[in-house]
C-alpha cells in the first residue's frame, strides 16, 4: 500500500469517526489528509460519499432527537445552495480555497474555547436560519463541508447536545445527498473516484462506529468542547499543510 491509499484510509477512519461521534465533519477531518493525496476534484466527491455513508450508520440511533420543524429551514436553504458550490468546483483554487477554511476554523473555534459561557443568538428567527443553511449548502456543494456553518450557528443558538445532534445530522445527510447528485451530473464521478471509495470506506465504517460509541458517554458541556476542538484542530492542520 503506497502513501496515497494510507492517506485516503486514515482519512476515511478520521472523518467516520467525527462523524460518528458529533453528526458532522467527516470533510472537516478528511480533508487534511485526502487533500495531500489527491486534487479537490476527486477529494470534495469523496467526501460527500463517505459522509453519507457515516451518516446513514448512524441515523437510527439519532432519529428520535432530530426536530423537523427545527430542521426544515436549514435544509430548504442549503438545497438551494448546494449547486452553487458544485459550479464553484471546477473553478476554486485549492490553496485558497484551503486556507479561507482553516483560518475561519481557527479564529471561530479559538474564540468560543476562550470563552466562559457560549453567547446565545436569538435574533433572525428562521430566515436567519435558512441563510446559514444556504451557505452551509455552497460548502457542500463545494467540498462536503456542509455541516461547519450550521454547527457554529446552533452553537450560538444555545441548543443542547441532542438537538444539535438531530440537527448537523438532518441536514447533513439531506444536503449531501443533493450534493453527490448534483456532483454526478456535473461529471465528477468517475472510476477513479470509485477506487478511493474503495480503500477510504472500511475505514469509514470502522470511524463511524466508535465515534457513536463515545457520543454515548459525553455530557452537554464536553460534546460541546470536543466539537470545537476537532473543529480547530482541522483548521490548523489545514492551514499547515496549505502553507507549508
Amino acid at each position: 500500500m503506497g502513501l496515497t491509499e494510507i492517506l485516503i484510509l486514515c482519512g476515511g477512519f478520521t472523518g467516520g469517526y467525527v462523524s460518528g461521534l458529533t453528526g458532522f465533519g467527516t470533510g472537516l477531518s478528511a480533508l487534511p489528509f485526502w487533500l495531500n493525496a489527491v486534487n479537490p476534484a476527486l477529494a470534495a466527491p469523496l467526501v460527500v460519499i463517505c459522509s453519507i455513508v457515516a451518516q446513514l450508520q448512524t441515523l437510527p440511533a439519532i432519529w428520535h432527537a432530530i426536530n423537523w420543524r427545527q430542521v426544515l429551514p436549514f435544509v430548504l436553504g442549503g438545497l438551494l445552495g448546494v449547486p452553487a458550490g458544485t459550479l464553484l468546483l471546477s473553478v476554486v483554487s485549492a490553496q485558497m480555497f484551503k486556507l479561507l477554511v482553516g483560518i475561519f476554523l481557527i479564529g471561530y473555534c479559538s474564540f468560543m474555547l476562550a470563552r466562559r459561557a457560549t453567547p446565545a443568538v436569538t435574533w433572525g428567527g428562521r430566515g436567519a436560519d435558512g441563510v446559514i443553511g444556504f451557505a452551509g449548502g455552497i460548502l457542500g456543494g463545494l467540498a462536503g463541508l456542509s455541516g461547519a456553518l450550521p454547527t457554529v450557528w446552533a452553537s450560538l443558538r444555545g441548543w443542547g447536545k441532542h438537538a444539535r445532534r438531530g440537527l448537523f445530522q438532518a441536514f447533513n445527510l439531506t444536503v449531501l445527498c443533493f450534493a453527490l447528485a448534483s456532483q454526478a451530473v456535473g461529471g465528477f464521478i468517475t472510476p477513479a473516484l470509485g477506487k478511493l471509495v474503495l480503500i477510504a470506506l472500511p475505514g469509514t465504517l470502522l470511524g463511524a462506529w466508535l465515534g457513536r460509541k463515545t457520543y454515548n458517554r459525553l455530557g452537554d458541556y464536553r460534546f460541546n468542547q470536543i466539537v470545537l476542538l476537532l473543529l480547530l484542530l482541522s483548521g490548523i492542520s489545514i492551514v499547515v499543510t496549505t502553507v507549508l
